[in-house]
């Protein structure tokens, strides 16, 4: 056998070799039974999650309602948030786009307070998108593998929706 220097890149290589397969041997189709992917407490989180996202969908409309201007930048979002709340209302962690959820407005009791400058609008909808990453982040540790992974991407999904509401360029 030839002996290999181990330099810093061959050692990165397997380093990164070694964890994909480490992460790839962790993921199951199927939850065990230490991980019920539907307890009471995912269930919970499930509707809690749900609600949150309602939540998140009627900041976007009344941002809406108040800035028509905005509609060509907050469509996509909102449509984004909506599929977010689909998602976790019906326990899939792909829901099919609906134009239903995606096109009518939350219903909600009363519209949440939206600041009269388009700007200051833009960054409280940022300011509401990362609250509630953050709130999902720190959900994964509870959460079954399933509803896990929906958790990460809705997360991930509000951090990139925070940063091009206030990004460079807006």
């Amino acid at each position: 056998m030839p002996k290999v220097a181990l330099t810093r890149r061959t050692t990165l290589l397997a380093g990164a070799a070694l964890g994909g397969v480490a992460l790839l041997a962790g993921c199951t189709d199927h939850p065990g039974p230490e991980e019920p992917e539907h307890s009471a407490a995912a269930e919970r989180l499930r509707e809690r999650s749900a609600a949150d996202s309602a939540a998140l969908l009627a900041r976007y409309d009344a941002t809406l309602a108040a800035h028509p201007a905005l509609a060509p930048q907050l469509r996509p979002l909102r449509a984004e948030v909506a599929l977010h709340a689909a998602a976790f209302r019906s326990g899939k962690a792909t829901p099919a786009p609906s134009g239903g959820a995606a096109a009518e407005p939350a219903r909600h009791a009363a519209a949440p307070a939206v600041p009269a400058d388009e700007r200051a609008a833009r960054t409280a909808l940022a300011d509401a998108e990362r609250a509630l990453a953050d709130t999902r982040t720190a959900a994964l540790a509870a959460a079954p593998p399933e509803l896990a992974r929906l958790l990460a991407s809705v997360a991930a999904a509000g951090a990139a929706h925070a940063y091009l509401l206030t990004g460079p360029g807006v």
